[in-house]
């Protein structure tokens, strides 16, 4: 299909912002509720450090172990 349809570049971009959008607000769902309520701000953290690390292009293992290991910390000491 790629090759037969072409969309005006205008639409590619919203299409593209589009996605992106959708990707934040599925980040967000899943980072701030657990059960229909808040999740706590634990979890909220470690999603934090890991968009940070990503945007630092740090490698994927590295993201994901240091939003894991910094959530089982908070939890750890006692943050919700």
């Amino acid at each position: 299909m790629h090759g037969r349809v072409e969309l005006p570049e205008r639409l590619q971009e919203l299409l593209s912002a589009g996605a992106i959008v959708l990707l934040v607000a599925l980040l967000a769902t899943g980072a701030l509720t657990e059960g229909g309520g808040f999740a706590g701000w634990a979890r909220p953290a470690g999603v934090l450090v890991g968009a940070v690390l990503a945007w630092r292009r740090a490698p994927f293992v590295v993201v994901v172990l240091a939003a894991a290991a910094t959530t089982a910390v908070l939890r750890a000491a006692g943050v919700a």
